[in-house]
């Protein structure tokens, strides 16, 4: 197995966490999972209504250039009271230094409502950032040494916490309704752990196949691109035979690929429901921050909309 140690394995983002941790309901199961063993992030939970969480698109952040395109959501108070939460998700496969100031850049771009009448432009937000590793990682506890506990807390212009997707038990993954999530974070969490990874992975096969077959074997070929960092084909070959029912029940090719990871390309009709959701989304944060006072003017430069469809004209 290769990059054993997880401070070698630094990405400026992660496309496998991103991809499936981008929609909603993925996000949604993820942060629920979380909060089982993150007292933080429970607490939070009990106090915003997960059933009003919206993606933010990346269209509205004023960082692309940068790289840092964080997965970022906009979420109401439990109260019902008229006003909003930023949730904003980052994995790290290695420690950064840098990323506390890469959430501060983003926040301070995205996490902001324009109205005549508002006091302040921001609004609160909560980062989450998951990493996966041996050891337990939490710079905001060394950036509040030393100062009294007065300040503990408000060192940061944001809410964090830190979680190891390695606490999250594989029972609840398994037993996780929505199989993409739980699935997802087993691959993530033993990346490291080959004898692990050969062990739970496989347990996923039934929930598998009660997929449809793009759905499932879209998970599969994403599941071997992001594994293929970490590991070497020899693990990966094996994981390919233990799923080498599913992978000829939908048509993938030899038995010997990295989870059949030469899958016809042409997934037209997939990527045109994936685009169409993320039109939907994108036209849905558009029209609640216009309702939020938001102006028009801004709300089509930033999400490169026309009036007449933020409208619904």
């Amino acid at each position: 197995m290769k990059n054993e140690n997880t401070s070698a394995v630094k990405r400026s983002h992660d496309p496998f966490f991103r991809w499936l941790f981008s929609n909603t309901t993925h996000a949604r199961n993820l942060l629920e999972l979380s909060a089982k063993v993150n007292r933080e992030l429970n607490e939070f939970l009990s106090v915003v209504n997960l059933d009003t969480l919206i993606r933010i698109p990346d269209s509205y952040s004023e960082v692309d250039e940068t790289g840092e395109a964080d997965i970022a959501f906009r979420v109401n108070v439990a109260t019902g009271a008229p006003v909003l939460v930023g949730i904003l998700l980052e994995h790290k496969s290695g420690r950064d230094t840098g990323v506390l100031n890469q959430i501060d850049r983003y926040i301070h771009s995205i996490m902001r409502l324009h109205g005549e009448n508002r006091i302040y432009d921001g609004f609160p937000t909560v980062a989450i950032i998951f990493y996966n590793g041996r050891d337990n990682w939490d710079p905001l506890k060394l950036l509040e040494n030393g100062y009294p506990k007065y300040f503990h807390g408000a060192v940061l212009p944001f809410k964090c916490t830190f979680i190891n997707m390695a606490d999250i038990p594989d029972s609840d993954c398994l037993a996780c309704e929505d199989t993409e999530t739980g699935m997802g974070i087993v691959a993530m969490k033993y990346a490291f752990d080959k004898d692990r990874l050969l062990s739970v992975l496989p347990q996923f096969k039934r929930a598998l196949q009660k997929m449809s077959g793009n759905k499932a074997s879209c998970l599969l070929q994403k599941i071997s691109l992001y594994l293929k960092e970490y590991v070497d084909q020899g693990v990966l070959k094996e994981l390919s035979m233990a799923f080498k029912s599913i992978g000829q029940k939908y048509g993938f090719v030899s038995a010997g690929d990295v989870f059949r990871q030469q899958i016809a390309d042409a997934r037209v009709e997939e990527q045109k429901k994936t685009e169409a959701k993320a039109n939907e989304d994108k036209l849905n944060t558009a029209r609640g921050l216009l309702q939020d006072g938001v102006s028009m003017e801004i709300l089509t430069r930033r999400f490169n909309l026309s009036e007449e469809a933020i409208l619904g004209k």
